[in-house]
């Protein structure tokens, strides 16, 4: 099996094996998977971090309002009063005005943090240290284990827009985020070693030869919509000053950082 050390840009994101004689098409979208998916658990357990110490998420017309206009605009939290928490709330005022305040008691607290902290492991960057290869499995179990800490918590389950429910459904939206530019498109995804692209319409062995114990880094990147040169310009192997000389015919010529 070859061993891919998975990279976007210079930083390191997991471990991963495939057999040379994968055709390439397969594992760029597998490698897009687990990358998105790791994304995903990553976004989860932030949310259900806020959800641990501030309860679920208001409805989308209160969120950021004062009590005070929330009574004057005669606006209701339907939902809060449906999902309840396992054992009762704890009041604690979410400061930023996204979550209701109901927060689990110091139990349930628990539950949710164990499990999103067990769940941050198994996706971990400090895997690739360990030498242990994350597989599309492993990020399902992690999504199983936050799923079923919520379900444990909020028996009656969250509201539709709760972006824990959100994410839980596939139905997140993250146009306009920080969190939204980090996601590969696995149709777009492009998977670049030693200077060269990875094309989709070979084989991982007609890159890296018939030795099943080649460790290689592949660095993963959105596919550029851009003519040959540009793409070429900004793939993360574009840091060689003849090249970009080449293609510029200039000695000092700024680049974005990938």
């Amino acid at each position: 099996m070859v061993l891919l050390h998975v990279k976007r840009g210079d930083e390191s994101q997991f471990l991963l094996q495939a057999p040379g004689s994968t055709e390439l098409e397969e594992l760029t979208v597998q490698v897009a998977r687990v990358y998105n998916g790791r994304l995903k658990v990553q976004r989860l357990c932030s949310e259900m971090e806020e959800l641990a110490e501030h309860g679920i998420f208001l409805p989308p017309n209160m969120q950021g309002l004062t009590d005070d206009q929330i009574e004057e605009l005669k606006l209701k939290d339907e939902w809060g009063e449906k999902c309840v928490p396992s054992g009762g709330a704890v009041f604690k005022k979410d400061d930023i005005g996204r979550r209701n305040g109901q927060a689990p008691n110091e139990k349930m607290k628990q539950v949710l943090k164990k499990t999103l902290e067990e769940a941050k492991a198994i996706i971990s960057k400090k895997q690739v240290e360990a030498g242990v290869c994350v597989t599309m499995e492993m990020v399902k179990d992690a999504l199983d284990q936050l799923r079923g800490a919520v379900m444990i918590v909020y028996p009656m389950g969250l509201p539709p827009y709760d972006p824990i429910q959100m994410e839980f459904e596939n139905k997140e939206d993250l146009s306009g985020t920080q969190a939204g530019l980090s996601v590969i498109k696995e149709s777009e995804a492009q998977l670049w070693w030693a200077a060269k692209e990875l094309r989709r319409t070979k084989k991982l062995s007609d890159y890296v030869g018939k030795n099943e114990k080649t460790k290689i880094i592949a660095k993963i990147q959105q596919r550029l919509e851009e003519n040959d040169d540009d793409a070429c310009l900004n793939s993360p192997w574009a840091d060689n000053t003849a090249l970009k000389r080449h293609f510029h015919g200039v000695k000092d010529i700024k680049w974005r950082p990938r």
